[in-house]
């Protein structure tokens, strides 16, 4: 009798753990609410998209709240939509950025941080695993271009995450939704693009943001580069206009 207690313990606990091990990687039927992102990111980034890292300091524990959301509801391909998918991904990496800032502040750059200790295979910041998704270690690196730019032929994604520096596209200070995405998209868009600060742009002659070039083919699908600024830019830009890229400040957007 004692033998077969023993066993059925110790198949309780083989299955229990199997059990638990099973959640690992998986994904939720149905997205997590942005909420909690909504509320930080209204209270702690201004119109113009300058961070108050402080602020999110002292809301650690609700950031952290949303961020285990997150790697506990990790997007399931076949039953959400594109959008809900997307805009996940979206406030997935702002979310991070803005832990990885929070976890190192004060510093002058994103640049400057990453692994204290040299890890193969991560050569900066945006390689470090910091975070875990559905159990699985992930990377800012991974979101933005093993999944962002593989799995969505959206190019205007460039504009709406973003890399806690000067030159980036604003952060923007509410959360990406799947029903309100295409506007939001459109918005970043526009705004940078037409951001004096980061594009410098006239009819014959345009000095552009370097995400222009690091990502050139992302805009270049459906004709010229010019093309695609043309669909959001104020000023209408010759197809023969002169092109040069701006110098990059990477240092802290708050």
């Amino acid at each position: 009798m004692k033998i077969i207690s023993i066993l059925s313990i110790v198949s309780f606990v083989l299955f229990s753990t199997a059990c638990q091990g099973s959640t690992l990687g998986m994904e939720a039927t149905t997205p997590p609410s942005h909420q909690l992102w909504d509320e930080l990111v209204k209270a702690n980034v201004s119109p113009d998209g300058r961070v108050n890292y402080k602020g999110f300091i002292q809301s650690k524990a609700k950031l952290e709240q949303y961020l285990t959301l997150l790697s506990n509801n990790a997007p399931d391909r076949k039953t959400w939509s594109k959008n809900e998918q997307l805009a996940y991904w979206i406030n997935a990496y702002n979310a991070f950025t803005v832990k990885l800032i929070v976890d190192n502040y004060p510093t002058k750059s994103i640049r400057d941080l990453g692994p204290k200790l040299k890890i193969p295979m991560v050569s900066d910041v945006w390689h470090y695993k910091f975070f875990k998704i559905g159990g699985v270690e992930s990377s800012l690196d991974e979101i933005e271009h093993s999944i962002l730019r593989k799995e969505f032929d959206e190019p205007r994604i460039h504009f709406a995450i973003n890399c806690a520096s000067v030159s980036c596209p604003p952060l923007l200070n509410e959360a990406f939704l799947a029903d309100k995405l295409e506007a939001q998209l459109q918005k970043v868009a526009t705004t940078f693009i037409n951001d004096s600060s980061r594009n410098k742009i006239s009819k014959d002659a345009i000095q552009v943001s370097q995400i222009f070039s690091w990502f050139n083919g992302d805009f270049t699908k459906k004709g010229t580069l010019i093309d695609f600024l043309n669909r959001y830019s104020k000023v209408k830009i010759s197809p023969n206009a002169k092109v040069s890229h701006l110098d990059y400040n990477w240092n802290l957007n708050e």
